[in-house]
């Protein structure tokens, strides 16, 4: 998460360990014929996922009001369209957790807990350490959505699966666009 402060929940600087869903986690009542614990499974990736993707949006927005320097307009313009899909992102990863009967944990405090993408620097203000920055958090959950695509096919998930793999198409064009201004 895009933090002011550098203590993390436990303390000592460090994230906390990534929540998984316990055995007990609460499912609603569906007719979508993907088993119960196959559910209880992709729930918990996908809240996962969910926690990074509300982290990858409020970096987006860090970087939206903060940069400044010669490239301002293009780069406030830029971050703020990366911002617009990340958000769609969001809604996606937890509209599918409902639909599969779980509860979308889509809180700060959840996505501080389970968020595993690079802090965002608060200090910085230039473009390219912003572009650096936002490159980092959009390989990071690039890297993470590829990865639980391939979960997602081991649990026979193929929904979320396809869900993913749009999420990633669109996150590594965003990569593209931004890595950009890092090139010549």
């Amino acid at each position: 998460m895009a933090r002011a402060l550098t203590r993390r929940r436990d303390g000592k600087g460090k994230k906390s360990p990534v929540a998984r869903p316990a055995d007990d986690t609460k499912l609603f009542s569906t007719k979508n014929d993907l088993p119960e614990d196959k559910r209880v499974e992709v729930i918990g990736l996908l809240n996962q996922r969910l926690a990074e993707a509300i982290d990858l949006q409020t970096q987006c927005k860090q970087a939206h009001w903060n940069v400044k320097g010669p490239s301002f307009i293009g780069l406030h313009k830029l971050f703020d369209d990366v911002n617009e899909d990340v958000e769609s992102y969001v809604d996606l990863i937890a509209e599918r957790v409902v639909q599969l009967g779980g509860i979308a944990e889509g809180t700060i405090g959840a996505a501080e807990q389970r968020s595993k993408l690079p802090d965002y620097p608060i200090g910085i203000a230039s473009g390219l350490e912003h572009v650096a920055a936002l490159s980092d958090a959009l390989s990071a959950f690039g890297r993470a959505a590829r990865i639980s695509i391939a979960e997602m096919d081991e649990l026979e998930d193929a929904a979320s699966a396809d869900m993913l793999t749009g999420i990633s198409r669109g996150v590594d064009k965003w990569l593209w666009f931004v890595e950009a201004h890092q090139q010549s």
